[in-house]
């Protein structure tokens, strides 16, 4: 998929990838209880506090392969709760994903690691509407994005 160029990982790292897929990086995270947002060193997420990540690698997926997103067992072990489900196919940009930090200690999080992975699964046929033409809400996504395009207002 990525030799031949159907799919493209803008920021990628040989370093990322995984018998099973690629590991995305964090670029960014915004802790709104403290309204903290960084994009570089540490943050400190305190206990049982939602925490929001965008990523580094900005994805171009084509109309055949949809990715699927597992959180790394790593953030896991230290408390940090996240449900995550598929990439659309045709889905461009980068990725924003929530968690939370279900511990009772705060938990570093460094901005660089490595906080989930991507499975890229072939459809064996394109879907019926690719996701710009059903809604596109996210596509071409910059940074963290809690609002579907169409909410925003600028």
């Amino acid at each position: 998929m990525l030799k031949d160029g159907s799919l493209r990982i803008d920021g990628f790292r040989e370093s990322n990838l995984t018998p099973n897929g690629y590991d995305v990086t964090i670029e960014e995270i915004w802790v709104p209880s403290t309204d903290l947002r960084k994009k570089d060193g540490v943050v400190n997420v305190p206990a049982r506090s939602w925490f929001v990540i965008g990523t580094k690698e900005y994805l171009v997926l084509p109309e055949t392969i949809v990715g699927e997103i597992w959180i790394r067992t790593t953030w896991v072990r230290k408390g940090i709760l996240s449900s995550f489900g598929r990439i659309d196919a045709g889905f461009n940009g980068n990725l924003t994903f929530s968690a939370y930090n279900a511990s009772g200690d705060g938990v570093e999080v460094r901005i660089g690691d490595r906080f989930a992975q991507v499975v890229f699964e072939e459809l064996r046929t394109p879907p019926a509407k690719a996701y710009k033409e059903r809604s596109g809400n996210y596509q071409g996504q910059r940074g963290i994005t809690l609002q579907p395009k169409r909410d925003q207002t600028n």
